[in-house]
């Protein structure tokens, strides 16, 4: 099955660029996460926290 779908994908012409971008869109989306996630405000995170606890 895998030689059948590796034989499928080396015929189409540039498939070789497809795991280089989504390799770049994951590492950019965790980056952007990682950076989101430390500037995120500590108040916002503490009242969020505290959120079920309230009601």
């Amino acid at each position: 099955m895998l030689k059948f779908v590796q034989h499928n994908l080396e015929s189409i012409a540039g498939v070789a660029i497809y795991p280089i971008i989504s390799l770049l869109i994951c590492f950019t989306f965790f980056v952007g996460l990682f950076f989101w996630v430390f500037t995120y405000k500590k108040e916002k995170i503490q009242e969020m926290s505290e959120l079920p606890i309230k009601e």
